[in-house]
């Protein structure tokens, strides 16, 4: 079994595409950040950085449990233990490439874009411009080198298009204030729609339905959310 912790955020969005895909049995655990409860200790216990999301493996390997924490990780901790989606051993290569593409540069650069523009407690001009422009150069790059492919394996729907699906949905947030946002990017628009038309998609994505999490915003949930911001308290 699979304890699945969980936020209606994009990381947490590929491992939940993931689990449906296969139809691995999992067991839910939501994670509300806004309210810090990724801070508790027992949380700390399966993720000692304080992130969603993370998962338990209760039949690990030699069928003992273990934690899994980053989404990367855990795509590529379930893909090793179904056999699913990791690409043949000559396209797997590109689909490490695309994976920690989108790992290392295309989620971060949306984290910063979002929060620059939507939670900083004043414009700063320089850095909406900065973390927009680099979000856009890494969609960009993307985009281009979709041209003519299914997926971004070529035919193959791997571990790189679910991950690049839990961040694709986010783009309107990025790029605040332009009106069709992917319209820019049509290749990824078709990669989008074509994964979110998946019957595991549609599962994936009603799993935020099922909870109520708070809504950011006040001082304690940026608190929660943010703590490196703030002193620590004597």
């Amino acid at each position: 079994m699979i304890k699945f912790y969980f936020h209606s955020t994009p990381n947490p969005a590929k491992v939940a595409l993931f689990l449906e895909e296969t139809g691995l049995p999992y067991e839910l655990f939501p994670v509300d950040t806004a309210k810090g409860e990724q801070h508790s200790p027992s949380f700390r216990a399966v993720n000692p950085n304080g992130k969603v999301p993370a998962i338990i493996d209760t039949d690990g390997p030699g069928g003992q449990e273990v934690r899994v924490f980053d989404s990367t990780a855990i795509l590529l901790y379930l893909s090793e233990k179904t056999g699913q989606f990791a690409g043949t051993p000559q396209t797997r290569p590109e689909m490490l490439s695309w994976l920690l593409f989108i790992a290392s540069g295309l989620g971060p650069f949306f984290g910063q874009a979002v929060h620059f523009q939507y939670a900083a407690p004043e414009p700063i001009p320089y850095a909406i411009n900065r973390y927009r422009r680099e979000a856009e150069r890494h969609l960009t790059v993307l985009n281009q080198h979709m041209e003519g492919r299914d997926y971004i394996l070529g035919d193959h729907y791997s571990l790189a298009d679910m991950s690049a699906w839990g961040w694709l949905e986010r783009v309107p947030r990025v790029l605040k204030g332009d009106a069709d946002t992917l319209a820019a990017y049509p290749n990824l628009k078709r990669l989008f729609d074509s994964i979110s038309a998946r019957p595991a998609a549609e599962r994936a994505k009603a799993l935020s339905g099922r909870y109520s999490f708070k809504t950011v915003g006040d001082e304690d949930s940026r608190r929660a959310l943010y703590p490196s911001n703030y002193p620590l308290k004597a």
